[in-house]
């Protein structure tokens, strides 16, 4: 079964190409997961973003040194996020270069206290899976908001610590541009924006892309500020850009196409909280909001709100935990059986192991995949039948990954599918 068409489709979004944008700013699109920006001044560039890897930092400076050869003076990070600070070294070419960030910047990503118990191991092996990093090409479609084939090679090793810090708004001016930075969480507490007024053109780091925000991301991430998130969306438009440079995904051009997007965009976060919130005072659980959450055929229907990256259902669960914890209500909760022992009683409930696996087999050959993934669960917990219960659940994970527009969904289906047929050779 072939991917979802319109992931597939979301590709066009991340078309390798260098946006000339006027005489002096130009965006590198397409070339890694996120974009970065040049502006280039009378005798020297200032750089906004620096990418994931060295090697695909290396491709941009090859590619844009046909449209400039000055010298890389000033580096700002939008952010932490590993896929916009590993590539600084690289353009810095050996050079001292001045590394702008928040002065909140942090990252679990960098400089890592090892002193202390964390769950690194963990954070890793779902960050692989959620970008799909071994899959073949063929497999990783995209990452929702940049290309799935991309070089892998230096990842996360051209990082500079930053050499000035910033706080609130703060102005600066740099090769001839005069700057603002601006405080602006988002996806991340230490976002800050860029506006260049002379060009009426923000920067705008990972607080917009062209799909719907990541407002919890299923490699493992503590809880992001939805209302502050929203808030943003106002702030940004009350810059009033006739350009806006995202961190991922293509440039937006216009005033009235980027306000509308952002206003969309806010309305849409806003949605999620409104709506959570509802089912919570009703004294909802967390999974019940969010499989009943929809957005409203307004918001559903634009193109930069598309579950290409992240997900409603996920957002809703996730800002369920952020402010009333992992309790969902239930007491029932409070003394959960362990995913083992509830499996044996299950399966000696259902009539056996066997009942169980003809059941999971059942729910996939009519397409309940779900169902087939929750027995197939209890049959691998429990021990009983695991080998045929791992294979129902293989193939379950691949039949709903190529049906889902949600690339982390289908990349984190698809490599634990791949993990489980191997443990079972």
């Amino acid at each position: 079964m072939p991917a979802h068409p319109d992931l597939v489709a979301q590709n066009a979004q991340f078309t390798k190409q260098i946006h000339k944008l006027s005489d002096t700013v130009y965006t590198a699109v397409g070339y890694a997961a996120s974009n970065v920006h040049f502006l280039i001044g009378d005798s020297g560039i200032v750089l906004i973003d620096t990418t994931e890897t060295t090697q695909a930092a290396e491709n941009i400076l090859a590619d844009f040194r046909a449209i400039s050869t000055l010298p890389i003076t000033t580096i700002i990070y939008t952010h932490s996020h590993r896929d916009h600070i590993s590539g600084a070294s690289v353009f810095a070419e050996g050079r001292s270069v001045e590394v702008l960030a928040a002065d909140n910047f942090t990252s679990d990503l960098v400089g890592v206290d090892n002193s202390r118990p964390a769950p690194n191991k963990a954070l890793m092996a779902r960050t692989k899976r959620h970008f799909g990093i071994s899959l073949r090409p063929d497999e990783r479609i995209n990452v929702g908001v940049g290309p799935g084939d991309r070089p892998m090679k230096g990842m996360g090793e051209g990082f500079i610590e930053p050499t000035l810090r910033v706080s609130d708004t703060t102005q600066i001016t740099r090769e001839g541009f005069d700057l603002e930075l601006a405080k602006a969480p988002g996806e991340t507490p230490d976002h800050i924006v860029v506006w260049l007024a002379a060009q009426k053109t923000l920067f705008s780091g990972d607080n917009f892309y062209h799909a719907f925000p990541n407002l919890y991301a299923i490699r493992g991430t503590a809880y992001r500020d939805f209302d502050a998130w929203a808030d943003t969306m106002d702030q940004l438009m009350a810059y009033a850009p006739d350009v806006l440079c995202p961190g991922h995904t293509q440039p937006v051009i216009g005033a009235d196409a980027i306000r509308t997007a952002l206003t969309y965009y806010r309305d849409a976060i806003r949605y999620v909280v409104s709506e959570t919130v509802k089912g919570m005072n009703a004294g909802l659980d967390p999974v019940t909001i969010a499989a009943d959450l929809k957005l409203p055929a307004d918001l559903a229907s634009k193109p930069y709100l598309q579950e290409f990256y992240g997900h409603v259902g996920y957002a809703s669960r996730a800002y369920f935990a952020g402010t009333l914890g992992w309790f969902d209500g239930n007491p029932t909760s409070l003394g959960e059986l362990p995913p083992a022992l509830e499996a044996k009683k299950i399966i000696a409930l259902a009539g056996g192991a066997a009942a169980v696996l003809k059941a999971a087999q059942d729910a996939l050959a009519n397409g309940d995949a779900q169902w087939a993934l929750e027995l197939a669960d209890r049959l691998v917990a429990a021990h009983d039948l695991s080998a045929d219960g791992a294979r129902v659940k293989i193939d379950a994970l691949r039949l709903i990954a190529d049906d889902t527009v949600n690339a982390p969904t289908r990349n984190y289906y698809l490599l634990c599918a791949r993990e489980l047929e191997e443990q079972s050779e």
